[in-house]
């Protein structure tokens, strides 16, 4: 997750805050875009491979091939290469980590008792949250150090190779099969195997009540922050100035994201507690609640410091929808197919996000002031709460 978080914060910074390329918001939603749609495109049919391939070997060989993409695509961002080629290199290199990603998360059942996956679960998402944190805030110190143009924007997304060198290393260190499937059933045919992933992902997904309505609370999460992140990018990028510690431009995203990540640990710490007070099904209708509220008492002003405190609740509120989530499929979806309903709940995660996101280009102006969207956004909130709770009335029917 360091790694992550230095690639896609130095690519971000290249793209978005580099005085050698302009960006406008269709460019930023592009950009965002790169980061997020192969995933959504290739995850589910390469989930397949998660439940049918040693996960071990599976994580080794995928961070590996992350590690030479993402050397790659620094080349590419220093000979100053146009969008089409770099952003396709981009699009390889964060579909291999979503890949990597669903794998860890279908593994965790073979690490950690059941009783305990939304602990674990929380234990893991928060330290991977202020891993990527960090890689982002190192990204931001190297672009001081090695300077905003075509090259120095190339030292500091190559830089993220070596997360993906250490995390193959520690990847290799579990014995095999520690990690899952419970039979290693490599067939004969994997090309037809993977194409089956999402279809065999779904009707499995679909099967589960509570993971379907899971899944409705996190798309509309997701759709609601894909709008606000570009209209944030852009409040940074084009309206806001500094205004005493708190910073605009780039400096300015590095705080929302050291804020969202506090939202992520303090997520981290309440949801097993409301869990066990409460149940999922009621925390992730607080979270809900809470997430529409914030959206349009604390987006719509569009102050710095309101955005700031949305900076805070949002990913709290996601989070704990998340973490939920997670362990209603960890316990919900046996082992043979867990792999490809983790790689649909990333299709999901993140299409959600792109086509928010590429819709609000169409509408926001360049500054990003638009009262509107943020209007739009908390209703999607109540839309994912409606469509969480008709779901549930299907599975308690």
């Amino acid at each position: 997750m360091w790694g992550d978080g230095l690639f896609q914060a130095g690519l971000g910074g290249a793209v978005l805050f580099n005085p050698e390329r302009q960006a406008d918001p269709v460019a930023i939603a592009l950009g965002l875009t790169v980061l997020l749609l192969p995933y959504s495109v290739l995850g589910p049919f390469a989930g397949a491979l998660l439940d049918r391939w040693d996960r071990r070997r599976v994580l080794v060989v995928a961070n590996l091939l992350r590690g030479v993409l993402i050397v790659a695509t620094a080349v590419m961002v220093g000979t100053g290469v146009g969008a089409v080629p770099l952003y396709a290199g981009a699009l390889l290199a964060t579909g291999i980590s979503r890949f990597v990603n669903a794998g860890l998360s279908a593994a965790m059942p073979h690490l950690v008792r059941s009783e305990h996956l939304v602990e674990a679960n929380a234990v893991a998402t928060t330290i991977g949250a202020a891993m990527a944190a960090i890689g982002s805030g190192c990204a931001i110190g190297l672009r001081a150090v090695f300077g905003e143009g075509n090259t120095g924007s190339a030292w500091t997304t190559g830089a993220g190779v070596l997360g993906s060198l250490l995390a193959a290393y520690l990847a290799a260190g579990f014995s095999r099969g520690r990690l899952g499937p419970n039979e290693v059933d490599e067939p004969a045919r994997p090309l037809v195997a993977v194409a089956r992933g999402l279809a065999d992902g779904g009707r499995a997904a679909w099967h589960a009540p509570t993971v379907t309505a899971g899944f409705c609370g996190l798309a509309a999460h997701r759709i609601a922050l894909g709008i606000s992140t570009l209209v944030v990018l852009l409040l940074f990028r084009n309206a806001f100035s500094d205004h005493g510690v708190l910073r605009a431009g780039l400096p300015g995203i590095g705080q929302v994201l050291a804020i969202g990540a506090v939202g992520l640990v303090l997520a981290a710490v309440l949801t097993p507690w409301l869990v066990a007070r409460w149940g999922r099904p009621a925390t992730v209708r607080l979270a809900l609640i809470v997430a529409a509220a914030a959206q349009v008492g604390l987006g719509v002003p569009m102050t710095m410091v309101t955005v700031l405190a949305a900076a805070f609740l949002l990913p709290l509120a996601g989070q704990a929808i998340k973490l939920c989530l997670d362990a209603e499929v960890q316990t919900r979806i046996g082992d043979q197919v867990r792999g490809r309903v983790f790689a649909l709940y990333d299709t999901v995660f993140n299409a959600s996000y792109v086509v928010a996101t590429v819709a609000a280009a169409m509408l926001v102006p360049a500054d990003g002031r638009s009262a509107p969207l943020m209007l739009v956004a908390g209703a999607v909130y109540l839309l994912g709460l409606l469509g969480y709770q008709v779901r549930l009335a299907t599975a308690a029917g």
